[in-house]
């Protein structure tokens, strides 16, 4: 008699159809979990756009205040300084003397313009 060394036909063919049984589970779909509430592509894309919105909003809000306190930081800076200040008030006496000066041509050459057409 001889020994079998892997079994029989039927032995094969029952490992056979085993084995594709388990195969084909593989692909069958397995239940997933569903979301309680579903969220569309276009709501999803409106919140997002929203929450973009509101944070350039703030960002914007944000440097404007840092502007402002930048310049009223400058201005209370010019206003301390004293060099600055002394500054200010040469140059408005020399626009003053300027004008004066100006005026006074004026005057001159308006004699002058009357002695020669007179």
């Amino acid at each position: 008699m001889k020994e079998q060394k892997i079994g029989g036909f039927s032995e094969r063919l029952n490992s056979q159809a085993e084995a594709r049984k388990a195969l084909l589970e593989k692909f069958k779909p397995k239940p997933t979990v569903q979301p309680t509430q579903f969220e569309s592509t276009a709501a999803k894309k409106a919140r997002e756009l929203e929450e973009v919105r509101a944070r350039r909003a703030a960002e914007k809000e944000e440097a404007r205040k840092r502007a402002e306190e930048a310049e009223a930081a400058r201005v209370e800076a010019l206003a301390n300084d004293e060099q600055h200040q002394l500054e200010l008030k040469r140059q408005e006496r020399k626009d003053r003397k300027a004008a004066a000066k100006a005026e006074a041509r004026a005057k001159r050459e308006a004699k002058s313009a009357m002695r020669r057409a007179g």
